[in-house]
């Protein structure tokens, strides 16, 4: 078999890694869950191409996520439940549907995207769905309102997004005051539960009721960036990268000086990092 442009050449690949004695032991024993994770770690390699511009590595990565689509696709052929081509099709008809301004008749085309008409398809789609899944003898869960927030987002993203959900609906404030108001009573309640309790190095573990409080904390600082139009998500990376490079001059110190990073004091890192910090600010 040789490499090829044709998504044929990769559909082939997978189909002999799955085949039974001949395949690859390792793809052989993987199913949907085990995979997964794969998946998600896919995707975060391509948004980190894109975030540092790296075209080349880009190709790279949309390749290894268009192999994840293709391992899911062949397994669900496995079990007679669809395969490639079905993928094809289903996010081919929802686009066609959905742009109808683009790929309608030439009345739609002119009249473009008619207010009230993305809901319209959306129920549509729901609707067909619906049929769908009974005519397969599946069961009819109607799904709540916040679960068109998948929950394997990562935690601040999935918290921003149910929050904007629940906003849409009214269960929200409309100022600030209130938001910073809780971020505080959060601190105040984590604060709490850190004094009644034994500190984990002497436990050895922390204490459900710690973890709560905390999660309320980060939960309530995500409603904040809501608030400000800022993906906590994006604001949090920043903060890591910035983090990074304060730590890297400490590093880099540290080497100039001819010592290492265990052999400073936290006086002497400290002294390094507010260096470092205003230099870079000062960029």
């Amino acid at each position: 078999m040789k490499p090829g442009r044709d998504i044929s050449v990769l559909i082939d690949i997978m189909a002999a890694l799955r085949t039974p004695v001949t395949g690859c032991p390792w793809d052989l024993e993987q199913d949907f869950g085990t995979i997964a994770p794969y998946t998600v770690e896919e995707a975060y390699e391509v948004a980190e191409a894109i975030s540092r511009n790296d075209l080349d590595d880009l190709r790279e990565e949309l390749g290894d996520l268009l192999l994840q689509v293709v391992y899911h696709a062949r397994m669900a052929e496995e079990e007679g439940a669809f395969s490639f081509p079905d993928v094809v099709e289903a996010v081919t008809k929802k686009m066609i549907r959905r742009h109808p301004h683009v790929f309608g008749s030439e009345e739609a085309r002119s009249s473009g995207m008619a207010k009230g008409m993305w809901d319209r398809i959306k129920a549509e789609e729901k609707a067909e769905r619906k049929a769908r899944r009974a005519a397969m003898g599946l069961p009819d869960t109607e799904p709540g309102y916040l679960d068109a927030v998948p929950s394997a987002f990562p935690a601040l993203m999935e918290a921003e997004k149910i929050q904007r959900r629940a906003a849409k609906v009214g269960f929200d404030w409309d100022t600030l005051a209130p938001v910073f108001a809780k971020i505080r009573e959060e601190l105040d309640e984590l604060e709490a539960e850190l004094t009644d309790h034994t500190p984990p190095a002497v436990t050895g573990s922390v204490p459900e009721a710690v973890k709560d409080e905390l999660g309320d904390v980060l939960f309530a600082v995500a409603n904040l960036a809501r608030h400000l139009e800022v993906e906590p998500e994006a604001a949090l990376k920043r903060t890591n990268a910035k983090f990074r490079r304060r730590f890297a001059a400490i590093e880099a110190e540290a080497s100039r000086r001819g010592t290492t990073l265990e052999a400073l004091t936290l006086d002497e890192m400290e002294e390094i990092w507010q260096a470092a910090k205003g230099k870079q600010d000062g960029e």
